[in-house]
């Protein structure tokens, strides 16, 4: 147990002029920390920019703010530039910010992995700002929450580095995704430098802990305690967290009901943190640790491979880690996963053909066949498995980037067989239809016209939110009208995105994602 007396000459060092009675700036995601406060009483401001604060007793027109011509704009701030997306720079054209906003943070249920990776793209896209952004951060935030939520923590980040100096709202975003990867000490590190940044007490506590000056973690609880600066729940989750042993002298710590990565970090310190797979999707990130069980490790694995936010090799590297411990659930589908994995090494077509059926109906229940086939689609292409094997192995390949060769390499045993080929090479022309969903298919790669909808989006420019409505129509086309399969595939390849298209589409027909 650390020494955690309270020497006096600390004291000075944490008395920090922080106002603790100042209003958390509100999120789009209801699970961020409480890590940073905003400054009581000041200006409204952004980079770049600065909204008005009428004088006492008179008031401004509406609608006004100002901005610096040519200034930064974090609304426009990005990753990815238009040679990797295939999205234009003017991708908002005269779009309104709050419109746009909304549109990225509607729920889009069961999209196909094609789809989540080109919202993914959209969101990291570097653009111009919407025009009545006047250099402000909605869209950013709106566009890193969307991340956080997709659990997509690694492209979060990445946003947050390319968004310029670091403000309160950005802060906690960035705060939350360090602890839930397992860099705190460095966004502690960043509190620490950084004075326009006010932590609150259960952060601040937290980061000297980590430092492992408990002496000072301490005393800034008694301080905060004798000024009632933290709440009775706050108060017992963050003693609890610098003494452990109290969890031995008294009842369990009922979880608040709202669980933030610092609340589970800290109830984690002392044994009572709860299991993840109830938080939502970012909160999976923290089992992938070495800290982590094995089995959560699978789990979290599973869940994030499902909402496509985990590189295909960490899938590999956690799922061939040990041997299955059991049987049934998630142990067989890690006894297929390695016995394909194990034939496929080999190089033996006989010990393939023996495991790709169970291994592919395995990640078929988990919904895991987009990393899957990312993984073992190169290896799966040759010309020695059995018939049915090589059926199976030829759908592993059309939902994997080699769909294209996949489809020229082999030839089609049957009518569906050839519809699918033919959607690979991105020629219809003259290939028998199979079912509904290849007629709503087809007609977008053949005469299909865009609703008026879609191209008025298109003739103002507003190439991201037809792009966004086009997702929207193909979730909706799945669930039983697939005319919207029809516009929105339509729409992406009218702007180009040939590849999207076609990704979507033989994704829609071998995974068969339809409601």
């Amino acid at each position: 147990m650390p020494d955690r007396r309270l020497p006096i000459l600390v004291c000075a060092a944490l008395v920090l002029a922080t106002p603790l009675g100042a209003q958390q700036p509100l999120s789009a995601i209801d699970w961020l920390s409480k890590s940073v406060v905003m400054p009581a009483g000041s200006k409204v401001r952004t980079r770049g920019s600065e909204k008005a604060v009428a004088p006492e007793g008179k008031a401004l027109p509406q609608d006004v703010v100002t901005s610096t011509l040519d200034g930064p704009a974090p609304d426009g701030s990005g990753v990815l530039v238009p040679a990797q997306t295939g999205l234009p720079r003017d991708l908002w054209g005269i779009g309104r910010t709050a419109e746009i906003a909304a549109r990225i943070t509607r729920e889009r249920p069961g999209a196909v992995p094609a789809l989540q990776d080109l919202l993914i793209s959209v969101l990291l896209a570097r653009a111009r700002a919407p025009a009545d952004s006047a250099n402000g951060s909605t869209l950013l935030l709106a566009r890193i929450d969307k991340l956080l939520e997709l659990g997509a923590l690694d492209q979060a980040q990445a946003l947050l580095d390319a968004s310029g100096p670091m403000t309160p709202t950005l802060f906690r975003r960035a705060f939350d995704v360090a602890l839930l990867l397992g860099t705190e000490d460095h966004a502690c590190e960043i509190l620490r430098a950084t004075p326009d940044l006010s932590p609150t007490y259960p952060a601040r506590i937290f980061c000297l802990a980590r430092t492992g000056d408990w002496n000072a973690a301490a005393l800034t609880l008694r301080m905060a305690q004798a000024l009632d600066y933290v709440t009775p729940s706050e108060d017992r989750l963050v003693s609890r967290f610098l003494d452990p042993d109290l969890a031995e002298e008294g009842d369990d710590l009922l979880p608040p009901p709202r669980i933030t990565p610092l609340v589970w970090r800290m109830l984690d310190a002392s044994g009572e943190a709860p299991p993840t797979a109830t938080l939502p999707l970012a909160f999976s990130h923290i089992d992938l640790r070495d800290t982590a069980g094995w089995k959560a490790q699978c789990e979290a694995v599973e869940r994030l491979a499902r909402a496509g936010d985990l590189d295909p090799s960490v899938m590999e590297a956690i799922l061939t880690a040990r041997e299955p411990a059991a049987s049934g659930g998630i142990w067989d589908r890690i006894a297929a996963f390695q016995r394909l994995d194990a034939a496929a090494r080999s190089g033996k077509a006989e010990a393939i053909a023996s495991a790709l059926p169970p291994a592919w109906g395995a990640m078929k229940e988990a919904e895991t066949e987009a990393p899957f086939a990312r993984l073992f689609a190169a290896r799966l292409l040759r010309p020695d498995l059995p018939a049915r094997e090589s059926a199976v192995a030829f759908r592993v390949a059309l939902i994997s980037p080699l769909y294209e060769t996949a489809a020229r390499a082999r030839t089609p045993v049957d009518d569906e067989e050839r519809f699918l080929s033919g959607l690979a090479r991105g020629d219809l022309v003259g290939v028998p239809v199979p079912d509904g969903m290849a007629r709503a298919i087809a007609a977008a790669f053949g005469d299909a016209t865009l609703p008026a909808d879609l191209a008025a989006l298109l003739d103002q420019k507003r190439i991201g939110e037809a792009v966004l409505d086009a997702m929207d129509r193909i979730a909706t086309g799945t669930e039983g009208d697939v005319r919207g399969v029809t516009e929105g595939l339509t729409l992406l390849r009218r702007i180009g995105l040939e590849s999207v298209a076609r990704r979507t589409a033989l994704q829609l027909m071998v995974l068969e994602r339809r409601g």
